[in-house]
């Protein structure tokens, strides 16, 4: 995805960015971003463990 950008771009996206939000607030936005994806993460992960469960749980049924 950030293959196609370059280095160019995104330091352009930085510049941007700094320019908007202000040098004092890009620290607060990357660690609520960096929350988010954990969280996101995080409740993926869980789903995906439900799912393993629940795939276990109707094999043995069906084998019983």
């Amino acid at each position: 995805m950030f293959s196609s950008i370059g280095i160019p771009g995104l330091i352009l996206i930085l510049v941007i960015a700094l320019i908007i939000f202000g040098p004092k607030k890009l620290p607060e936005i990357g660690k609520a971003t960096g929350q988010t994806l954990r969280e996101f993460k995080s409740s993926a992960g869980e789903l995906v463990k439900d799912g393993d469960e629940e795939e276990k749980n109707t094999a043995k049924k069906e084998n019983n």
